[in-house]
C-alpha cells in the first residue's frame, strides 16, 4: 500500500515538478504479466523515475549497500528504497551474480515486471558500457520479454556527487519488447548469452543515443580510480631527479 502512496502521492508529484519527465513508448510495457525492463543507468534518480511514471508496480535489483547504512539516517533509507520497490543485493563475491539472477526470478515468477540495470553500475561520464550477461539469463530462464528503456537527461540533472538534483527536462523512452525465445533451454551457452545482452545493450544506445564503450563500467571506474590515486601520489611524493 505505501508503495502506491509514495508513488501517486508523495514521490511521483514531486519527480514530475523537478524533472518535467517526457515519455514515449509506454505503450511497449506490457499491462500485465511478467518482463524485464532493461534501462541505462546515468543518476541516482533513475531508481525513482521510472516506477513513478510506469502504472504497474516494477521491482528493482538495487545495491545492498543502500539498505546498510548506519544510523537513523541508514534506517530510514532502507525503509524508503524497501517502500519504494527496490530488492537489495550485495553485488560483491563470487556468488552476487546469482543472488541477483534468484531475487529477479523471484519477481519474475509472480508475474511481475522487474527492472534491472545490464551495466550493473552508474554511468560516470553519461556513456553507455558493456552489459552483464545476467540480463539474458533472467530473460530465458523465465522466458519473458525484454523491453529496453533509455533514460535522457538524468545525468545533466543529478551527475554523480549531486544530492539536490538540479531541474532538467528529461526523457523516457521504452522500445519495443524484444522476443529471446528463440534461444530457449541455452541460458547456458555463454556465446548465447553475450549476443542477446548486446542485442538489448544495442536497442538501449539506438533509444539514448549514448557514446558506447565496449568495457564493463565498473573496470573503468577502477582504472581511472587507479590512475587518479596514483597521481595524486605523484604530486605528493614526487620522484627526485637523478644526479
Amino acid at each position: 500500500m505505501f508503495y502506491y502512496v509514495l508513488k501517486y502521492v508523495i514521490l511521483g508529484p514531486l519527480l514530475r515538478l523537478v524533472f518535467r519527465p517526457r515519455i514515449e513508448g509506454l505503450e511497449h510495457v506490457p499491462a500485465s504479466g511478467a518482463a524485464i525492463v532493461a534501462g541505462n543507468h546515468l543518476s541516482f534518480s533513475d531508481h525513482f523515475l521510472m516506477p513513478a511514471i510506469i502504472k504497474r508496480r516494477i521491482t528493482f535489483l538495487a545495491k545492498a549497500e543502500y539498505f546498510t547504512g548506519p544510523g537513523i539516517r541508514g534506517r530510514l533509507t532502507a525503509a524508503f528504497f524497501r517502500s519504494a520497490g527496490q530488492i537489495p543485493v550485495d553485488r560483491s563475491g563470487k556468488e552476487a551474480g546469482q543472488a541477483a539472477i534468484r531475487e529477479g526470478l523471484g519477481v519474475l515468477r509472480k508475474d511481475e515486471l522487474l527492472g534491472i540495470y545490464p551495466e550493473g553500475t552508474r554511468s560516470h561520464d553519461g556513456r553507455l558500457y558493456k552489459g552483464k550477461v545476467g540480463v539474458a539469463v533472467m530473460a530465458l530462464r523465465a522466458q519473458v520479454p525484454v523491453i529496453p528503456c533509455a533514460m535522457i537527461g538524468t545525468f545533466e540533472a543529478q551527475p554523480p556527487g549531486k544530492v539536490i538534483p538540479n531541474i532538467h527536462p528529461v526523457v523516457i523512452r521504452f522500445g519495443k519488447p524484444l522476443d529471446f525465445s528463440r534461444y530457449a533451454g541455452m541460458e547456458n551457452e555463454k556465446a548465447i548469452l553475450r549476443a542477446i545482452t548486446d542485442e538489448i545493450m544495442y536497442a538501449i544506445l539506438t533509444l539514448s543515443d549514448q557514446e558506447y564503450v565496449d568495457q564493463y563500467a565498473a573496470v573503468v571506474k577502477a582504472e581511472e580510480a587507479a590512475e587518479k590515486a596514483a597521481k595524486a601520489k605523484e604530486r605528493k611524493f614526487p620522484r627526485m631527479p637523478l644526479s
